[in-house]
């Protein structure tokens, strides 16, 4: 999905120092893209394999569990046939497989309906993917931006957008999710495209007399 020209032109008007930031960044695609991505529960299930596992190491997990679906993740009703010694076997933790068979089994027995799930507004798609084991707001949120196309996502507590925040307003220190919140609202409707230009910001080279602290 991409913004209304309307909404972007306001956008730039309103944030001058935004605008003066998209100059220099990447424009915002519009997601979901239009290349191969994952279902939306693989992208769901990729997200609690990957958690906290450096990206090596994630990745070669992950490979191992779509192995055992013949090179994708095996459906709902197969990964909750498969045993635990099996899964155990692929790298998952104990906590990482009781995450995948929640997630599974919701899937399986209805609880969480993700073929539907884009008729939900923000906050509810949030509500019922919060409740599976292993998935906070963050990664509802990421689910909300790339596989919805959600424009209006700020993921207030994540670590690239306070730097980035941190860098367009030149502040000592990154601002607090309470603050990133609040300095958003200018960017509302289309609070994903300043989410991805925020991010983009932390890829360029510090401004002149920028010394931050970096992204960790």
């Amino acid at each position: 999905m991409r913004p209304d020209p309307r909404h972007l032109r306001a956008l730039r008007r309103n944030d001058p120092a935004l605008a003066a930031a998209m100059r220099r960044t990447e424009p915002f695609p519009g997601f979901p893209s239009g290349s191969p991505r994952l279902s939306r529960y693989e992208s769901l299930a990729k997200a609690i394999v990957y958690q906290q596992l450096a990206g090596k190491a994630a990745a070669t997990i992950w490979g191992r569990v779509r192995a055992l679906g013949g090179g994708r993740l095996p459906a709902a009703p197969d990964l909750l046939a498969l045993d635990d010694e099996t899964l155990r076997g692929a790298g998952l933790s104990r906590g990482k497989l009781a995450a995948l068979r929640d997630l599974a089994g919701r899937i399986d027995d209805g609880r969480l309906k993700l073929r539907a799930i884009h008729r939900h507004d923000d906050e509810e798609v949030v509500e019922r993917l919060v409740e599976v084991r292993g998935i906070g707001r963050w990664t509802a949120q990421m689910f909300l931006l790339f596989q919805l196309g959600r424009l209006d996502v700020m993921p207030t507590g994540d670590l690239g957008i306070q730097e980035g925040l941190r860098r367009l307003d030149g502040l000592a220190e990154r601002p607090d999710p309470g603050a990133v919140l609040e300095r958003s609202a200018v960017w509302a409707p289309i609070r994903s495209v300043a989410s991805w230009h925020l991010w983009r910001l932390t890829e360029l080279e510090p401004e002149p007399g920028d010394s931050g602290p970096a992204v960790r």
